[in-house]
């Protein structure tokens, strides 16, 4: 059985854990009136209501215990209910408040002198392909989205974004879209088409646009992208290629993004070495260099890679890299 992520937090731990202690402590309770003859504080009702203003320092003293057994066992259940009531209350309340409060503000435009850029509308595991290409070639670009939790994701970890709609003037003028390289649109196909319409109404920057759907390239051609992008294309010229020709290279077969990165679409072969194995036992990303940003599981395109996923002897993968690095994959496809 599959649990929610929250049961298999430590907060869900230990909130059960405090529900539990609480029941110790009814029981308890209960056992301790039984021996001072407490007749009437013997039920449910009563030690729970003690129970729970004693745990929380509350205390009102309309029932207390007579004995010395009794009197240390309030102590415990004083000194415990400190840190579990204020544990929990400052974790779930106040420490996500703070934190909600004290966040600070996302960038909101690029420095004024930014120029020869690459502007990235969205962010998925292509970019962060793109990313590591980028920063090896020294290459200066930003990360443009509306999705803050990623944005901020991303900050952390200093990769220039820039928080706006794509699609918005002000946001693509905010990203400097005038003296920008190129500008790369890597959301759904509807949204990657209303920014190059915004983008060509502000400037001539060549556009690369992702397309989700391959029925839809020639729309996004229309609304003014330079070059369309579309991974499931890319798949079938590939596999017509290689009806014609079956020793037709995997490489020559690929997709280039700019000068020296290329994107293709590999199927692996019964006699790979990879069959059986997962994503994380391959290591194709470590004994390549190319790194896998997508598979076609039950003929759908996939960028929701799980390092668990099976590759079998039909399996496809989207990898990007250079012409080496695909040429190593190549030969461990089979």
């Amino acid at each position: 059985m599959k649990y929610p992520n929250f049961l298999r937090t430590h907060m869900a731990g230990y909130i059960g854990m405090s529900i539990a202690v609480v029941v110790i402590y009814i029981f308890i309770f209960i056992k301790i009136m039984q021996f001072e003859q407490q007749l009437e504080h013997i039920n449910f009702h009563d030690a729970f209501y003690w129970v729970v203003s004693t745990i929380t320092t509350v205390g009102y003293g309309d029932i207390v215990f007579g004995s010395v057994i009794g009197k240390l066992f309030s102590i415990v259940v004083q000194v415990s209910g400190i840190s579990m009531f204020f544990g929990i209350l400052i974790t779930l309340v106040v420490t996500p408040w703070f934190e909600k409060t004290m966040k600070l503000p996302l960038p909101a435009r690029v420095p004024k002198n930014m120029s020869d850029h690459i502007i990235i509308c969205g962010y998925n595991q292509l970019v962060e392909t793109l990313i590591e290409e980028f920063q090896e070639q020294k290459l200066d670009f930003v990360i443009l989205s509306d999705d803050e939790e990623v944005l901020r994701s991303i900050n952390k970890k200093h990769i220039p974004c820039l928080y706006g709609i794509a699609s918005e003037e002000s946001s693509l003028e905010n990203a400097n879209i005038h003296s920008a390289r190129f500008l790369i649109a890597n959301m759904s196909d509807r949204e990657n088409a209303n920014i190059t319409l915004t983008a060509r109404k502000l400037s001539d920057v060549r556009v690369i646009a992702v397309a989700e759907d391959a029925s839809n390239v020639k729309y996004l051609k229309y609304a003014g992208a330079d070059r369309v992008i579309s991974p499931k294309l890319v798949l079938g010229r590939f596999i017509a290629k290689k009806a014609v020709d079956p020793i037709l290279g995997m490489v020559s077969g690929a997709t280039e993004f700019f000068d020296g990165f290329r994107i293709v679409e590999l199927p692996i072969q019964s006699k790979s070495s990879l069959v059986g194995m997962t994503l994380f036992q391959a290591s194709i990303e470590d004994r390549t260099g190319a790194k896998v940003i997508a598979l076609r599981k039950s003929g759908n395109l996939t960028f929701d890679v799980d390092q668990s996923d099976r590759i079998k002897h039909n399996t496809v993968i989207l990898a990007a890299g250079t012409v080496e690095q695909l040429a190593k994959l190549e030969n461990l496809a089979g």
